[in-house]
C-alpha cells in the first residue's frame, strides 16, 4: 500500500519536533531541533557516558513491558486487524470479489465503511490491476465507483507529497491539482449513483476540497451533504476539522469553533470530544508563540480533556475509533503533568503510533518515546 491508513484525513506532517517537557522544572525546553538525539535525551555532550545512561532508562522502561523503541510501528496507529491482512493478500493476487466482499460486509456502519474504502483505495494506488477487473466486470456498480473515486483521491495526494507547499515545484502542484479535478469527477460520479443514504463518497471528495481550496461556502454545501446522512461520523468531523485549520483554508477559531460545535452534537461514547483536543493541537503546531507546557494546562484545554476521558470511558471498549482518542490524549495528559492517567493510554496504544500527535513529527519515534518514557518513569514504584 502506497499510503498509511490511519483512519483519517490525509494530514501534512509538521516539520518541527516538539521538545517533549511538562512534568517538573527539570523537562526540557519546548522546541528541538529535528533530529538531534541530545535535544530528546536533555543531554550537552555526545559521550559514552550519556549513552549508556540513555540505554539504561530506555531498558528499565521494556522491562516493565513497553515496546523498544526501535521496534515502534509508524504507519499504524494500531495493529493491522487480521482480516485487513487476507484482503490485502487477496487483492495483491487480483482477486476483486473478495475487496467487494470485504467493503459490502461494513454495511451501513459508516465509519467502517470509509475505512474499508480507504484500504481498497490505498491498494489500489500501488496497483490497480484487480480495481480495473472489477469495473470491467460490475461496470455501473456503485462500490465500483466509489472505490475509483477515493483510489483517484489518494493517488493524487501520493503525487503531492506530504512537504508544505512553498517546498513544492508548481509543476508538482499542477500535477497535484490535475489529478484532484479528475478525482473531484470521478466522486461527483460516485454520488450520483451511491444509495442516498450513504455519506461516504461525499467524504471522499472531503480531501479535494482541501487539496483544491473550495470556498468556505462551496465546503459548508459539502458538509450539509455529510451531515444529512451521517451526522456523527467521526473522519468526516476530523476531514472537516482539518479544512477549517489555519493550515488550510481557515483560522484557529474557526477550527476551533467548529470543533467544539462537534463535541457538544456528541452523545457519550460517540467521541466526538476528539475534535477539540485536534484543534488544540493544530493550534500549538502552527503557533511558534505557544509554549507546550503553559498552553496545555489552560483550563479550558484540562476541561476538554476531561470530557474526552468521559466519553472514551463511555465508549465500547473494543470501538477502532478509540485508538485515535487514546493517542492524543497520552499526549495531553503527558503536558498536563497527569503522568498515571498518560501511563494508561500509552498502555493500550504502545507500539503503534502512526497518528497524531507522533505522525506530525520530524522523528515520530522520538517524540513517542521521550512521552511514554518520561511518563512510565515518572510513575513507576520506586
Amino acid at each position: 500500500m502506497t499510503i498509511p491508513i490511519v483512519l483519517g484525513v490525509l494530514l501534512l506532517a509538521g516539520a518541527a519536533l516538539y521538545a517533549l517537557r511538562g512534568v517538573r522544572s527539570a523537562r526540557r525546553a519546548r522546541r528541538l531541533t529535528a533530529g538531534d538525539p541530545r535535544a530528546v535525551t536533555g543531554a550537552t555532550g555526545a559521550g559514552a557516558t550519556e549513552a549508556a545512561e540513555k540505554s539504561r532508562r530506555a531498558a528499565e522502561v521494556v522491562a516493565l513491558g513497553f515496546v523498544p523503541e526501535a521496534e515502534l510501528d509508524t504507519v499504524h496507529p494500531a495493529p493491522v486487524p487480521a482480516e485487513r491482512t487476507a484482503v490485502l493478500a487477496a487483492l495483491a493476487d487480483g482477486d476483486w470479489e473478495v475487496g467487494a466482499a470485504y467493503l459490502k460486509a461494513a454495511g451501513r456502519d459508516w465509519e467502517e465503511r470509509w475505512l474499508r474504502v480507504r484500504v481498497l483505495a490505498g491498494a489500489a494506488a500501488g496497483d490497480d490491476g484487480w480495481l480495473r477487473a472489477w469495473r470491467e466486470a460490475k461496470p455501473s456498480h456503485p462500490a465500483v465507483a466509489l472505490v475509483t473515486a477515493d483510489t483517484a483521491v489518494v493517488a493524487a495526494w501520493n503525487a503531492r507529497g506530504g512537504e508544505a507547499a512553498r517546498d513544492i515545484s508548481e509543476e508538482r502542484l499542477r500535477t497535484f491539482h490535475g489529478l484532484l479535478e479528475r478525482a473531484r469527477t470521478a466522486a461527483l460520479e460516485a454520488q450520483r449513483v451511491a444509495d442516498p443514504a450513504d455519506p461516504v463518497p461525499y467524504m471522499v471528495e472531503q480531501s479535494v476540497g482541501i487539496g483544491l481550496g473550495y470556498p468556505h461556502e462551496d465546503y459548508e454545501k459539502l458538509w450539509g451533504e455529510i451531515t444529512a446522512r451521517g451526522p456523527k461520523v467521526l473522519t468526516a468531523h476530523t476531514h472537516a476539522l482539518q479544512y477549517w485549520c489555519e493550515k488550510w483554508h481557515g483560522s484557529h477559531e474557526l477550527a476551533l469553533s467548529f470543533a467544539r460545535e462537534s463535541a457538544a452534537a456528541g452523545e457519550p461514547g460517540e467521541l466526538l470530544t476528539l475534535l477539540p483536543l485536534l484543534a488544540y493541537f493544530e493550534q500549538d503546531t502552527q503557533d511558534p508563540e505557544l509554549t507546550a507546557e503553559v498552553f496545555y494546562k489552560a483550563p479550558e484545554i484540562r476541561g476538554a480533556v476531561d470530557a474526552a476521558l468521559a466519553d472514551l470511558a463511555a465508549a465500547d471498549p473494543e470501538d477502532p475509533r478509540a485508538v485515535r482518542m487514546r493517542h492524543m490524549l497520552a499526549y495531553l495528559l503527558f503536558w498536563q503533568d497527569r503522568d498515571a492517567a498518560a501511563v494508561e493510554q500509552f498502555r493500550h496504544v504502545d507500539g503503534h503510533i502512526g497518528a497524531p500527535p507522533w505522525s506530525y513529527a520530524a522523528s515520530p519515534r522520538s517524540r513517542y518515546v521521550y512521552a511514554r518514557d518520561w511518563a512510565v518513569r515518572v510513575t513507576a514504584p520506586a
